[in-house]
């Protein structure tokens, strides 16, 4: 299977500083042995078809690269354990397992990996890296549907009627002449064709007008350069997360309005604004600009590898502000995004737009290998240099920030409870923060991923995040003290 566009552009633009993987973690409760787990997962691997694909590079890049059976394939080079000092906290597990999660996945191989953390008292802990190519949010809950388990006496699944068979990877003639039967075929159909010759319908072409008034927008409207936007990101990571009772952020939405997205954006944002302003940032009549991932995938989808995914791009003001007063603008923004139909006009763009030629992206190949040039810059990144004066206008955004929905009722691992699942974004550019947020079991997950260079403090911004979604709940609870006195 050939990479889409969108799939391959996740491998051309992977560095050593910026690998293009996203991981969860799950935190058990109880101490799994890491050989049970083991033939737990052997178990499974013939329902994960895709866990056995490995990425094979056409010569001269001639085609983006195609997904084929790897022949070599040993779990135990996907299924890892780290063991830490005995009694460390979950603390010291989360730093343990985000330094498995710094390195490339190893392009050779299947593109994932599942790293085993042992030496917190009570509990164990899984990090699942899978590379982007492979998955979105919304196929990686799929999965994890498959490697665990809804009820904590299941047993294992029948097995596969017939042992996997190994596949001769194909050869590099193979590879190139299908490209190239390929190529000829695309030019025939785009030129010998004329179904697209008539106008574009009214609702297309204000589509792409939406689109085209989006793109401008970045750069008629820059958003302000936080401070970890001030430099590129190099290797290291840093992550923490909070969580709320998900019945609680549905009594904040039902009393001061909005949707559960815009709860988290009105967390997140002002959480950030107060962040900015701590350290001295010129924060007045600035704004953020959030891009925020939408899947697109269809029903019948489901499943399928590879992503599905729109996006939009909620405005924010930089600078502090009363919850409620927030909230109000993210309402007022997220609702005009969505009279406007940005998602949908930015995935007719996408579709529109011509692929860049694969053979453009041929320097690509060398990253992850002896010879490539991204690793020099991630051994010695650049320095950050301190926000002194005038800002540089930042026609990028500021972070991500996802909103996957998981399933809500508990996940079990050989009959232990999953306690805790959370997300952890990719970092890449300038862009040193990343915010997952995932529903699991009736809770929701505030994930924060920096580039400690960029972002050094940050427990300071979770802290903020959490007393932010706090003065919600305290003006929810005083409005329908309010409306019951009335």
């Amino acid at each position: 299977m050939r990479l889409s566009g969108t799939d391959a552009s996740f491998v051309y633009t992977e560095t050593a500083s910026g690998p293009t993987h996203v991981s969860s973690i799950f935190v058990v409760d109880g101490e799994v042995p890491f050989d049970s787990i083991f033939e737990h997962v052997q178990a499974r691997l013939h329902l994960l078809p895709r866990f056995l694909n490995r990425m094979q590079f056409v010569p001269f890049n001639l085609a983006h690269p195609k997904w084929v059976k790897d022949p070599e394939f040993d779990l135990h080079n996907h299924l890892l354990l780290r063991t830490i000092p005995p009694e460390s906290t979950l603390e010291d597990a989360i730093d343990a397992a985000m330094e498995m999660n710094e390195p490339m996945l190893d392009r050779s191989r299947p593109l994932w990996k599942l790293c085993v953390v042992e030496g917190v008292p009570g509990k164990t802990l899984l990090l699942q890296s899978i590379h982007h190519a492979m998955i979105d949010g919304v196929s990686g809950v799929e999965l994890s549907t498959i490697l665990f388990d809804l009820d904590p006496n299941a047993g294992e699944p029948t097995p596969p009627g017939e042992p996997l068979q190994a596949e001769p990877l194909p050869s590099s003639g193979e590879l190139l002449s299908e490209a190239i039967r390929e190529n000829f075929d695309q030019m025939r159909s785009r030129f010998g064709s004329d179904s697209d010759s008539g106008s574009p319908s009214g609702e297309r072409r204000q589509l792409m007008a939406t689109a085209t008034q989006l793109l401008l927008n970045f750069v008629l409207r820059p958003a302000i350069t936080a401070p970890f936007n001030a430099g590129l990101v190099g290797p290291k990571r840093r992550f923490r997360w909070i969580q709320h009772d998900f019945s609680e952020v549905r009594d904040v939405r039902r009393s001061l309005g909005g949707t559960i997205n815009d709860v988290v954006l009105t967390v997140v944002s002002e959480a950030v604004a107060r962040y900015m302003q701590d350290r001295g940032v010129d924060v007045e009549d600035k704004f953020l600009r959030i891009v925020c991932p939408v899947s697109v995938r269809r029903e019948d989808e489901m499943g399928a590898i590879g992503n599905r995914v729109s996006g939009i791009f909620p405005v924010a003001p930089a600078w502090p502000m009363d919850v409620v007063e927030r909230l109000t603008q993210i309402c007022r923004e997220t609702q005009r995004i969505k009279a406007a139909d940005e998602a949908k006009a930015l995935t007719l763009l996408m579709e529109q737009s011509s692929d860049m030629p694969p053979i453009a992206m041929a320097p690509t190949q060398l990253v992850g290998t002896s010879f490539d040039p991204t690793a020099l810059a991630a051994r010695l990144p650049l320095p950050v240099f301190p926000q002194l004066g005038a800002q540089i206008p930042n026609v990028g955004f500021n972070f991500t920030c996802t909103n996957v929905p998981g399933v809500q009722v508990p996940l079990y691992l050989l009959g232990h409870e999953i306690v805790d699942n959370v997300g952890v974004l990719l970092l890449t550019a300038n862009l040193g923060l990343g915010i997952a947020i995932h529903s699991y079991n009736k809770k929701l997950f505030y994930a924060f991923l920096c580039e400690p260079r960029l972002l050094p403090d940050l427990e300071d911004l979770v802290e903020k995040a959490d007393a932010v979604f706090r003065e919600m709940q305290a003006a929810a609870r005083h409005k329908e003290a309010s409306q019951a006195a009335s």
